[in-house]
């Protein structure tokens, strides 16, 4: 405790001081007449009440330090150090839990990147299978729609070749009339037209 310290300190102190005093009187009381005509602190004849005071003002100032000055500044340091320990006690548990929230911050953010992943594949698998079901349903309405125009294609080259064979037919009967006079019947007309489109087909 700084107050023992302090009391030791003192006491040596006292102790070298006296110790000189003593020793020196002797060297002091020798220059008798000089001592009386110097320095008054330094004639030997009052060295026993300056001793006497010296001690009273020194256990006078002893006893303040030791029960008034030095309590207070221990009591001081003691405060702050408490409060040095408790600051450090929140500061180490502010940086425990600031540790606690980044945890679970990264651990949010890593679980809603793994969601947006999730999410994602997800809506790509959806529009995939839209776009395949789409392609799907256009094929289908496209093959209906290449039939239908092969139906009305075959059924159109079928009304041509039935026009053309009528039109052929009524060209053979006015070629042989005008040709050989000849009058065809209808009927011989087209089994002849008939007869050249299956030798060129």
């Amino acid at each position: 405790m700084p107050v023992q310290r302090f009391s030791r300190l003192c006491a040596g102190a006292a102790t070298a001081l006296t110790t000189a005093i003593v020793l020196a009187g002797p060297v002091l009381a020798a220059e008798g007449e000089h001592a009386k005509a110097g320095l008054p602190q330094l004639n030997p004849a009052s060295f026993a009440s300056q001793v006497f005071w010296w001690a009273v003002t020194f256990g006078l100032l002893f006893w303040l330090m030791s029960k008034v000055a030095l309590p207070r500044v221990a009591e001081v340091l003691e405060a702050r150090q408490e409060k040095i320990s408790n600051d450090l006690e929140k500061a180490s548990a502010l940086k425990a839990e600031a540790e606690g929230v980044m945890q679970a911050y990264e651990k949010a953010l890593a679980e809603a990147r793994a969601n947006a992943q999730k999410e994602v594949a997800a809506s790509v698998a959806a529009s995939d299978a839209d776009a395949a079901r789409a392609n799907t349903e256009q094929g289908a309405q496209l093959a209906v729609k290449a039939r239908d125009a092969e139906a009305r294609i075959q059924a159109a080259k079928q009304e041509a070749l039935s026009n053309l064979s009528s039109v052929a037919a009524e060209a053979a009967q006015a070629a042989a009339a005008r040709l050989s006079g000849a009058v065809l019947s209808p009927e011989a007309a087209a089994a002849a037209v008939d007869s050249v489109l299956k030798e060129r087909a």
